[in-house]
């Protein structure tokens, strides 16, 4: 027996759920009605993770502010999910593509296809950290359901190594990771429990993964001002629908009609923070921009 069979054997990620033991004898209707009662866990085990939570989010902001970058790096379910919402923050939030990045395992043909054993290295953890050329002011947010990941523990290492905040996203226990020797310096750990299907961590794992990246991102970009009350009003006009969306924006919020939203849009260059601060201002569009950058770019601040 192998000391790696044992690691893995003791996870909370590869337990068997009694709830589901006899999954193979249940109607549709009776699997549906369980893995839906299963994943309503996921909620309340955030839930007790949100003071880690704000923590990471914290600092993740700070780091913006000081031109520093959020690295999600993980393998196979985990390393898809961080690409997923890295790639959303651009054209929501309009952030550079550079501010949020996802690093997976394998590389980008992992996104489509498991790349076995890309994940066993640690070394190629931390390769992937000096390729992105990464320094002390980016956050590296590593995310693995077991925490045991030898991808990403080499590049919380490595991020340690290089002055770096480190942030661990995971659904094992810390008491279990720190028997395993795993350390960041946040730890976000929603205990969900064992899976519908046993190890099959794309389940009530991706799902608080998910979950826990949507709140770091979308929480940063808050407190970074890219939204006026509960609208994202920092959105790039890439296509068609997000031009008609940022004039549907603008309308609602300075109460104007399309005609008239179209024209400020046009004169801010297609900047809806622009456009919004000079309607609400009564303000040219070099004084709305002037506003706009005393106020750090919170729009209720530059009125």
């Amino acid at each position: 027996m192998t000391s790696l069979f044992k690691e893995i054997s003791s996870l909370a990620t590869e337990q068997r759920n009694q709830r589901s033991s006899d999954i193979d004898l249940m109607s549709t209707i009776e699997i549906l009605e369980l893995i839906n009662s299963e994943d309503a866990m996921v909620a309340h085990a955030i839930t007790n993770e949100l003071p880690s939570i704000e923590k990471a989010v914290d600092i993740i902001t700070e780091q913006f502010k000081n031109g520093g970058r959020l690295f999600y790096v993980g393998a196979g379910t985990s390393g898809r999910l961080g690409i997923v919402d890295a790639s959303e923050c651009p054209p929501t939030f309009g952030t550079n593509p550079e501010m949020v990045q996802g690093i997976i395992a394998g590389g980008d043909q992992a996104m489509f296809k498991a790349q076995e054993g890309a994940e066993d290295s640690i070394e190629y953890g931390a390769q992937a950290l000096i390729d992105n050329a990464v320094n002390s002011n980016d956050v590296i947010c590593g995310i693995a359901a077991s925490g045991r990941t030898p991808f990403v523990r080499g590049a919380l290492d490595k991020a340690k190594e290089l002055g770096c905040h480190t942030v661990l996203v995971t659904t094992n226990s810390r008491e279990q990771l720190s028997k395993l020797g795993v350390d960041a310096e946040i730890i976000i750990a929603p205990n969900v429990g064992p899976e519908v299907i046993a190890g099959s961590t794309r389940m009530k794992s991706g799902t608080a993964q998910k979950m826990v990246l949507n709140m770091l991102t979308t929480a940063s970009m808050i407190r970074l001002g890219k939204s006026y009350g509960n609208i994202m009003v920092d959105l790039q006009l890439t296509n068609a629908k997000l031009r008609e969306r940022a004039k549907r924006i603008i309308m609602e919020i300075a109460d104007v009609d399309y005609e008239k939203a179209s024209e400020i849009l046009d004169l801010a260059n297609g900047h809806v923070k622009t456009a919004l601060v000079m309607l609400l201002a009564d303000v040219d569009v070099k004084t709305a921009g002037e506003r706009l950058h005393n106020a750090d770019g919170f729009i209720k601040h530059a009125l």
